[in-house]
Order: structure tokens, then sequence, then C-alpha cells
């Protein structure tokens, strides 16, 4: 892997020490100062101006860095190849298991150590399950994973990819996301669950990237999500949303979901709906970047679907304006990027994304930590405290100052475990 170090990591790690140059806990305004960190039993044992040093603990010098919390990416598709999509329909399972090794191993090299899975290939079965539990089980290294298996969509919804395929090869294969009506939308809740989801998503409105929806337009009623997100509340599994269009997103938040995804072309009443719901949005802004930025770049486009291509001409304004009034919004921010529509190692340009765009580092620092974790139902991530996880990070910089260093971390911990040093 380029410029990185993986240690291969013991079963039972060693204590370490981290006398760091700077520390931000993930909480407050800004830095706290030097600190020295010890972790033990994967845990944060002790943390102050010096700690514990144990016998035969290892000590690593972070002096020339700031140490934060391991960076949480809520939004990625990690067995998306963004390099030819068509192998979501061509590959088996076994082989898109093996292709995710690289971007996973990329993402924790970045910095991050726990990421969010929102979807597979609706032609593979549960391979982001597996992935999550063979990462747990120590078999392959990358950030922990927590998984909605598959995109339930309605017909021609965004989940449903038919129009990229012939009729005949669509037939032949298993289409198990897509489900209209009340029956159905709890039959397929219940089968993700049963198949080991951690969350469920669903698209309440076209997409992007699918070929035959629009992402303006809604492509579940009122009383299709309802029962959607009561089916999986009924289980204690939270339900995240793709919705792009207003009156979608709307939808979505009246039938009590955990999160918005995307929500790009959201009104201000919309966003006022999620600050007094306290929803999350996970607003991926990175992707229109670089589409808004390229929309006359001919080589670029030439790569991608033409469809989507109209489809960001057309609905440029909108984003543009749900943009600026999110920078401007009380709205809880989490961090994701739809990695896997794009290279897996340039998610962390979503932190110089989200402060050009108005959002200021701090907002887009707590996004990537305690926000997150908040999100994601896990109080022991997202920021540095005794007892806590021993996720942690470093880089040479301050990404107060200038958001651009969270791009070159160079020192990753996670559980307790060195995977990169500087």
């Amino acid at each position: 892997m380029k410029k990185s170090l993986i240690l291969v990591p013991d079963a039972d790690p060693m204590p370490v020490v981290l006398p760091c140059g700077n520390a931000w806990d993930g909480r407050a305004d800004k830095p706290q100062g030097p600190v020295e960190i010890l972790v033990k039993d994967r845990k944060i044992a002790e943390m102050g101006k010096k700690v514990t040093r144990p016998d035969g603990a290892k000590v690593i010098d972070l002096s020339q860095r700031i140490v934060t919390p391991g960076f949480i990416d809520c939004h990625v598709h990690m067995t998306i190849p963004p390099s030819n999509f068509s192998r979501m329909f061509t590959d088996s399972q076994a082989r898109g298991f093996l292709h995710a090794f690289e971007p996973l191993g990329k993402m924790l090299m970045n910095g991050f150590t726990t990421v969010r899975d929102v979807g597979t290939s609706a032609t593979w079965n549960y391979v982001t399950v597996d992935l999550r539990d063979a990462i747990n089980q120590g078999m392959i290294a990358g950030p922990r994973m927590i998984v909605a298996p598959h995109i339930i969509s309605s017909t021609g919804g965004h989940g449903d990819m038919s129009g990229t395929l012939s009729p005949e090869l669509w037939a032949a294969m298993k289409s198990s996301n897509i489900a209209d009506g009340p029956d159905e939308i709890q039959r397929v809740v219940r089968d993700e669950i049963k198949g080991g989801a951690d969350w469920v998503k669903c698209a309440a409105t076209g997409g992007f990237f699918s070929p035959t929806s629009d992402p303006g337009f809604s492509t579940y009623t009122q009383e299709e999500l309802n029962i959607l997100v009561k089916t999986a509340h009924d289980q204690g599994v939270p339900v995240c949303v793709h919705a792009y269009g207003d009156e979608a997103v709307k939808r979505a938040l009246n039938a009590g979901v955990d999160s918005i995804e995307h929500g790009n072309m959201a009104s201000v009443e919309a966003l006022e709906m999620m600050a007094e719901k306290g929803i999350c949005i996970i607003p991926t802004q990175y992707t229109f970047e670089d589409t808004l930025t390229n929309l006359d770049n001919a080589a670029y486009w030439a790569a991608r679907p033409p469809w989507e291509f109209r489809k960001i001409v057309f609905y440029a304004p909108a984003i543009k304006t749900t943009i600026k009034n999110l920078a401007g919004s009380r709205v809880k921010i989490a961090f994701g990027t739809d990695a896997g529509m794009f290279p897996h190692e340039d998610n962390w340009k979503e932190f110089p994304t989200m402060v050009k765009n108005g959002i200021s580092p701090l907002r887009a620092l707590l996004s990537a930590t305690s926000t997150a974790a908040g999100l994601l139902r896990r109080p022991d991530l997202g920021t540095l405290a005794v007892g806590k996880t021993a996720d942690i990070i470093a880089m040479p910089g301050d990404p107060f100052l200038d958001i651009n260093v969270t791009g070159r971390v160079d020192f990753v911990m996670k559980e307790g475990k060195i995977y990169r040093l500087p």
C-alpha cells in the first residue's frame, strides 16, 4: 500500500504511551494542548500531563503532531469499484469481497477507524456483513464496519438498477431489494435484519447515478415510509434514508428516520424540521464539489453515465442553494462521503469541501467524531477520554487552522492496535 506502514497487530497489544504535542478530544471548541495518553487493554487508561509507564510499554513520540479521535465516515460503499461500476453486476460475490480489501486498507490509512457501509450490489447477498465480521474477527485489516446491506427501493427507484442490464439478465438475477407497498416493504426489511443488518437503508427519491429515476421525485409514499421505519424500529434497528428532493426529505422526517443521506435539495423548512427533531444529515458534499467543478470538463464526464450529467446540470442551482442554507442552519451534520462513487482514498476531501462551503472547521471535525459516534450509537467512539475505545490518530499540523491537514494523517491506532506510524 503506497505511503503506509501496516503493522500486523498482536492478539493482545502491549501498553502504549503517546506523548502528544497537541490534542483535541472530539468535543471541545479547540485543541487542549500537550497531553500524554496511556493505552492499555484496547482502551484509553490514562490521560494527563504525565501518565504511568507500565513495564514493557511502547512509547511513541507524537510531540510534533496533533492527536484526535479516529475519524468516522457514515456513508461509504466499500464494495463499489469507482473505476468500473459494471463490476457490481459482472463480478461474483467472492470477487466483490476480495476487491474491498484494498479500499478498506486505504480508508484505515486515512485515519478512518469506523465506517458505515450503506449498500452493496443488489445482485449480491450479504457481502458487507461478511466483511464486517471478518474485520471484527481480525481476519483482515480495515475500519470497523457498521452496515446497511442493501438499498431498499421501489420499482424504478434509485436502487432498481435493472435499466443497466438486459431484461433477460436482470430477470435471472436476484433482486431482493425491490419492494412496493406495505407488505413487500415489511418482508424486505425483515430480510435485511435477518441477514445481519446494523441499519436499514431505503431510497425515498431517485438518484443521480441510477439510470431510470429522478433525484427530485419521491419514490415512496408517506404510508410506505411509515411502515418501513416502524418495521425496523420494532426490532431496534435504525433507518437511514437516501433522499435528495425536499418532499421526500420531509416524508422521511415525518416517518421518524434516524438519518437523512444527502438531502442536497432540502429546503430551509426541511432543514429546520431536522434540527427540531435532532436528526442528522449526511450531506456528502464532496461528490457534488467534484461534479459541479467539472461541469465543463468533457474528459471527466466521458467516464460517467450520460444521465448523471443531465441530472447534475438540471439540479445544480437547487444543490448550490441548499449548500448555502445548510451552512447557516443548526442541523446536526454527520460526516459521510459516498466513497465508492469516487476513489475511496479521497474520502478525507469531504473536510475541506465542507469548510469551503461555509461549515466551520469545528463543525466539520465534530461531524466525523463525536456527532458521528452519537448517530451510530457508539458512545465508546468519537472522543478521547479515559475508558473510551483507543481509536486514536495523529497528523502534522492543526486542522482548526488548516483543514487540509486531515489529508495528512500519519499515525493510526484502532482499538489499541497500531496500523500506521509516522
